[in-house]
């Protein structure tokens, strides 16, 4: 590792832990405070953001940033002031009846500096949101954003220096050394943003200081379509959710299983859909393009693959753009060992699977590594509640696609392979939190009776504990 920078994160690291031991339990007036400059930052810099992205891009659609990246941090943050004073409480927990007089309470404590490594594909919205949550939770916090986003990355660091001193936050930027290096740093907690490869390096590199990690990774999320489902509202939800971000989300529909005498209907819908969407792609403002020329030649790669083994494309469009805008494409007549039916897509290529069953599609996700998300579409319930009890996945939509990220009441994380621990709200104040159990003991306890020199008294009391324990 280069001298320099080892020393530049050195520095970083250590002004931030110096400043939380001079104030450990920071007061419920100053974590306010933070969440509200950082409240104030976002709306401020939203179109800014907005326009930082789509030059990182290439081109990426306004209301999708502003959507996806803008207000979901907005809200965030605004959940948080909502509800900060009541998470910071400590809190009475039953005390069993032997116990008593004494009490239990649990009190949430900041572990201390929390780092976060950030994606490309949201990159506003996925620094800040763990951000508000520790910020929330009273910490200190280092912030490496992509290297493939830095024209954000830079505007991140410029505003983030202008609303917050370095030791209460600060955005590090750099290229992948930059991260690999900040992984290995003794952060009090690390939360990372990425792809289940890179997850598991970063894994490796927290073990090494006993770090505890976060990750938020990925996978193959599927769709499965029940022959009970509204094909028209199906078909456009699905497309929606696929073509968000043009398919460059973690929790996009990675593939559909479709009861096989629904794929050709199903198809002819969502292609449908996504023209009604998106009536051309070149040139269009509403969609977006894929983030590298690398990634683009990837997909690219994994369309020409499918149909070297097979598969049967049916595109959106008749059209070729000169840009990094591709068109999107249903993928039929799939063979499983398709490098598309391996990898997570990560763009607007969607296959559709066909099942005769539903023991089949269940089959075929359990199979597989437990996905980030999964989506069902049909009014059936007793076929909705057996694939819950049936399946993993971090987190579940049902009759639409990725609304279940949004809803800061629950635990957003992955399980397996997709993850894990979570945030978002007052899940992300727990998992930046020590919570610390306390055992306060009464002066007319009991407990001398269990003190040696040992005998029959010890024994009858033993004895009296098991009954009522």
């Amino acid at each position: 590792m280069d001298n320099a920078l080892q020393e530049r994160l050195h520095l970083a690291l250590t002004a931030q832990r110096r400043a939380f031991e001079a104030q450990r339990m920071p007061s419920y007036e100053v974590r306010r405070d933070r969440l509200q400059r950082l409240l104030a930052m976002t709306r401020q810099h939203g179109e800014a953001l907005a326009a930082a992205m789509a030059q990182d891009f290439g081109h990426r659609a306004r209301q999708e940033s502003l959507l996806a990246d803008i207000f979901t941090v907005e809200s965030g943050a605004r959940h948080a002031l909502k509800h900060l004073r009541g998470w910071m409480k400590p809190r009475r927990v039953a005390t069993p009846l032997h116990f008593l007089p004494g009490r239990n309470v649990l009190m949430r404590q900041p572990l201390g500096v929390v780092g976060v490594v950030s994606p490309w594909n949201y990159p506003y919205y996925l620094a800040m949101e763990p951000a508000v949550a520790a910020l929330a939770a009273g910490n200190r916090v280092l912030i490496k954003p992509s290297e493939l986003t830095p024209a954000t990355s830079e505007l991140m660091a410029r505003i983030v220096a202008e609303h917050f001193r370095p030791e209460e936050m600060q955005v590090i930027t750099g290229d992948a050394e930059v991260g690999k290096a900040f992984t290995q740093l003794p952060f009090d907690h690390l939360f990372f943003t990425g792809s289940t490869a890179v997850g598991r390096h970063v894994a490796q590199a927290a073990a090494k200081n006993l770090t505890p990690v976060t990750l938020e990774l990925g996978g193959k999320s599927p769709a499965i379509v029940d022959r009970s489902c509204d094909l028209g509202l199906t078909a456009s939800r699905l497309a929606f959710g696929k073509l968000f971000n043009a398919g460059q989300t973690c929790v996009a529909p990675d593939y559909l299983l479709v009861p096989r005498e629904m794929v050709e209907p199903l198809s002819q819908r969502l292609l449908a859909e996504m023209r009604r969407m998106y009536p051309r792609i070149a040139g269009n403002a509403d969609y977006t393009s894929i983030a590298t020329p690398r990634h683009l030649a990837r997909l690219q790669g994994l369309l020409a693959d499918a149909v070297q083994r097979g598969a049967r494309v049916l595109r959106s469009h008749d059209e070729q753009p000169d840009d990094r805008r591709l068109v999107p494409a249903l993928l039929l007549d799939v063979p499983l060992e398709a490098t598309v039916m391996q990898e997570e897509i990560f763009g607007p290529l969607l296959p559709v699977i066909g099942y005769d069953q539903l023991d089949d599609a269940l089959a075929h996700i359990n199979g597989g590594d437990r996905p980030l998300a999964l989506y069902l579409f049909g009014s059936d319930g007793a076929a909705r509640d057996r694939v819950m009890r049936e399946t993993h996945a971090g987190g579940v939509t049902i009759n639409d696609c990725l609304w279940h990220l949004g809803q800061e009441e629950q635990p957003f994380g992955g399980v397996g392979a997709s993850g894990m621990g979570s945030y978002h709200g007052e899940w992300g104040f727990r998992t930046f939190s020590k919570e610390k159990p306390l055992f306060i003991q009464s002066r007319l306890a009991g407990t001398k009776l269990f003190q040696p020199p040992y005998g029959a008294t010890f024994e009858r009391l033993l004895a009296l504990l098991k009954r009522i324990a």
